[in-house]
């Protein structure tokens, strides 16, 4: 009796099939993984220019003697919000500019891809509590509360 050697056609159809499903899960993994990096990212970003605006802000709300000078929205024609800004009493002025998407100090952009820029200022007991409310997209937002230094 001859031994017979060698592939036929059922094996090589059950190797094909399990391949392909091994590749189909890989792939499936592979997809799922690379849309969080890309979440992270988007996260990571938006982390880096809040941090970025935070810095600048905080400077100078800690300066001894700096006081709130003026703040005004400057909407369009329509009622659309354009530009938002907050001047210092030191001279130095944070606008929102919606087209832009971005936070400037005076002339220099601090912060970008920002879609939303709102703050709220209180005076509570003698001292000026500004609040401000940082968003990029829907599911991004920042909210911190700065309080000027006397």
């Amino acid at each position: 009796m001859k031994t017979e050697k060698g592939v036929t056609l059922i094996s090589v159809t059950i190797y094909v099939i399990v391949m392909l499903i091994v590749v189909s899960i890989i792939t499936v993994l592979t997809v799922y993984f690379y849309r969080n990096v890309d979440v992270n990212s988007a996260n990571e970003d938006f982390n880096q220019q809040y941090t970025r605006f935070n810095s600048y802000f905080t400077e100078e709300i800690n300066r001894k003697g700096n006081k709130i000078a003026g703040y005004e929205d400057i909407n369009d024609e329509e009622g659309n919000l354009k530009q938002r800004y907050i001047i210092f009493s030191s001279g130095n002025q944070y606008t929102f500019v919606k087209q832009n998407q971005a936070i400037y100090m005076n002339d220099t952009k601090i912060a970008e891809n920002i879609t939303g820029f709102e703050y709220n200022i209180q005076q509570t007991n003698g001292k000026t509590t500004i609040t401000v409310v940082i968003s990029k997209g829907d599911n991004l937002t920042r909210t911190t509360n700065y309080t000027l230094v006397d």
